[in-house]
């Protein structure tokens, strides 16, 4: 093994910094790397003078936008947070977690005029509180200003297994 050393050291006290980019640098050519020309900047002809005296308004209407009125049943409105927040407050009777964390709740839907529906299922079709937990549901998700009426389709396909769960509930049950 007489392989001289492919490696070689050096001991400085400080590295130089390297350059910075100055947009004076740039290359003035209209052909970019691709092969396309770029396309002319209206503001090529004007004086350095006048490019500064002008306002810089980039920002200006972005900034003054307002963010447009989500739709009343759709995700990020306020009716439909509402009822997630309804939801997130319903437990299971057997499991300490609530029924939304627990991945029972598949699809909250919300028109218009205020009628929710709720699809859900159970852990299993032999829960004890397959008859009960419905009707409560659908009186809570009524009970929410805005809500018109509620109702709750019970679904069993596709059926509930833990990977449903949000990792905050795994957490909760140790599973995590």
């Amino acid at each position: 093994m007489n392989e001289q050393s492919k490696f070689r050291t050096e001991e400085v006290e400080r590295a130089a910094e390297p350059p910075k980019a100055r947009v004076d640098d740039a290359p003035a050519s209209d052909v970019e790397d691709d092969g396309k020309v770029a396309a002319p900047s209206p503001f090529d002809g004007e004086s350095d003078a006048a490019k500064l005296g002008r306002k810089r308004d980039y920002l200006e209407g972005f900034l003054a936008q307002k963010p447009a009125e989500q739709p009343k049943g759709e995700p990020g409105s306020d009716l439909y947070e509402a009822i997630i927040e309804t939801l997130k407050s319903i437990y299971d009777p057997e499991i300490p977690v609530n029924i939304y964390d627990l991945g029972l709740i598949y699809n909250v839907e919300v028109t218009d005029d205020g009628h929710a529906v709720v699809t859900m299922t159970l852990t299993t079709p032999h829960c004890p509180v397959a008859e009960s937990m419905p009707g409560e549901i659908e009186l809570q998700v009524g009970s929410v200003p805005g809500v018109g009426h509620a109702e709750v389709n019970l679904v069993w396909d596709p059926p509930w297994d833990p990977q449903k769960m949000t990792d905050d509930a795994k957490l909760e049950l140790g599973m995590l």
